[in-house]
C-alpha cells in the first residue's frame, strides 16, 4: 500500500501565498518522480511542476513563474504558489510514479492523492 496525503488547501486572498505539502509512505521501494497537479472545475487536470529522483524540477511555460515545488520526494514534497489569483482555485492533486514491493518483487506504480481544495477569495 501506498498513501499520498496532501495537506495546507484552504481559502486564500488574493494576492496571497500558500504552501501544499503532500506526505508519502508506503512499501516503496524507489520514486522515479513527484508532481503536483490541480484541477479547476469544468477543466480538465494540468500539471503544475515535477520534481525527479534526482531534484531536478521542471514546470510547464503556464506554470513558470509563481509555483514552486521542493522537498524531498523520499518523504514530503511542497508546493509554493505566491501572488495567488482567482483562478488558481481549484483541487490541488500530488501524484507519484514509483516502485513497490509486492510478494514477488516490484511492481510500477502511478498513485494520486486524495486532493486539497484551494479557494482564493477575498
Amino acid at each position: 500500500q501506498v498513501q499520498l496525503v496532501e495537506s495546507g488547501g484552504g481559502l486564500v486572498q488574493p494576492g496571497g501565498s500558500l504552501r501544499l505539502s503532500c506526505a508519502v509512505s508506503g512499501n516503496i521501494e524507489s520514486i522515479n518522480f513527484m508532481a503536483w497537479y490541480r484541477e479547476a472545475p469544468g477543466k480538465k487536470r494540468e500539471v503544475i511542476a515535477t520534481m525527479a529522483i534526482s531534484g531536478r524540477t521542471n514546470y510547464p511555460d503556464a506554470m513558470k513563474g509563481r509555483f514552486t515545488i521542493s522537498g524531498d520526494i523520499s518523504n514530503t514534497i511542497y508546493l509554493q504558489v505566491s501572488d495567488v489569483k482567482a483562478e488558481d482555485t481549484a483541487v490541488y492533486y500530488c501524484n507519484a510514479n514509483l516502485l513497490i514491493h509486492t510478494g514477488s518483487g516490484f511492481t510500477p506504480l502511478d498513485t494520486w492523492g486524495q486532493g486539497t481544495q484551494v479557494t482564493v477569495s477575498s
